[in-house]
């Protein structure tokens, strides 16, 4: 059986699209808006159209793993908690660093074909029971693109919701007003990459610029908790100009959103530009603190970026949070949300209960079977 044959056998009718003329579907799962006509696939290959329904991913997992919340990156959510996240197959995007293309390109590149062997099948409530057995307080759809499984999203988030769990998306950002609405009533964190503010660099990447700015715009005004990220490519995406329109843009929005800049490493198809190092993490950190940005992040060069793996209080400039990597070294923000020097305000999604937070942990990600 080819990895079509398989993954068309793991799916149900879908709830994020509308019936066209002539048999034909438009999803709205993302912000292509692909119309599918009968027998033919959306842009992503795992959303098709079969006898004028459109079926969309259902009931497994291609990737799961009790990860460190500070690895999605989250840096105002929970700290030290566990996150359990998962991940299905395919993607909407096609990057050619993507570091999961294994499972994301999959159906797109022949080279992923055998990821078909990592699926395995699942329900919602085995799902709460992974999290709840791994102690996780947040459960996360990322490895893969989740806006194009959304509804396997949302029926595993449903059933986090009850038990008291937080949940969360990792995405690229290319939202549609119809995903959003119909992941609000379950959704509480969303993180975006920020790829480039160069449409033509989106475009080689398969998305358009503005359809992120839009979504994390959209994802804020819904009053979900958003933080973005930027692989920061050399020769790509790493001069003073585009890091000064990118920071001024999620200013422009709000100084508190946390900007991550994070170091490119060769990977998959794009292992012509050289890794990125610890003195470009910092100008683009610096960029983004210039910018009127509370608070930014450096990633991906534990140890080597200075003050940028910490939070600071914006209103005394004290440590409230310190990491090395994925692990929190100290943690200081008090029950209430707030510095305990000075009484600002941080913004996030903190704990309640500040003496439980777990301090120097693992800092690695756990196998959940």
């Amino acid at each position: 059986m080819s990895i079509a044959d398989v993954l068309d056998q793991l799916t149900q009718t879908g709830d994020l699209y509308t019936k066209e003329a002539d048999g034909a579907v438009r999803c709205v799962a993302c912000g292509h808006r692909c119309l599918i006509r009968e027998g033919r696939r959306g842009i992503c290959q795992v959303r098709f159209n079969q006898g004028g329904e459109l079926r969309v991913p259902f009931g497994y997992v291609a990737a799961l793993q009790a990860d460190p919340i500070e690895k999605k990156p989250f840096s105002h959510v929970l700290p030290g908690e566990t996150a359990l996240t998962f991940g299905m197959l395919g993607c909407d995007f096609h990057c050619g660093y993507c570091q999961n293309w294994y499972t994301s390109q999959a159906m797109r590149d022949p080279q992923s074909d055998s990821s078909i062997g990592l699926v395995r099948r699942i329900s919602p409530s085995q799902m709460v029971e992974a999290a709840l057995r791994t102690r996780a307080s947040v459960v996360v759809s990322s490895y893969n693109e989740p806006l194009i499984t959304s509804e396997w999203a949302a029926a595993i988030f449903k059933e986090a919701k009850s038990a008291g769990l937080k949940c969360a998306y990792v995405s690229n950002g290319n939202n549609t007003p119809e995903v959003m609405e119909y992941l609000r009533p379950y959704l509480d964190t969303y993180k975006v990459d920020l790829k480039s503010m160069n449409d033509k660099n989106y475009r080689k990447l398969g998305g358009v610029l503005q359809n992120t700015l839009d979504g994390i715009k959209r994802a804020r005004e819904m009053g979900l908790w958003v933080e973005v990220v930027t692989l920061v490519v050399p020769d790509f995406n790493d001069s003073n100009a585009e890091l000064w329109e990118a920071a001024r843009f999620l200013a422009g929005l709000s100084p508190d959103i946390p900007w991550h800049v994070t170091a490119f490493h060769q990977d998959y198809k794009m292992t012509g530009h050289d890794n990125t190092d610890a003195l470009t993490l910092q100008r683009a950190a610096d960029i983004g603190r210039e910018a009127g940005l509370h608070f930014v992040y450096a990633g991906n060069l534990p140890g080597r970026v200075g003050e940028y793996e910490d939070t600071f209080c914006p209103g005394c400039n004290r440590p409230v949070v310190e990491r090395r990597g994925y692990r929190v070294r100290a943690y200081r923000i008090t029950e209430a949300g707030k510095c305990p020097h000075c009484g600002t305000v941080i913004p996030g999604v903190w704990t309640s209960n500040p003496r439980d937070v777990q301090l120097n942990g693992t800092g690695m990600p756990m196998p959940v079977y």
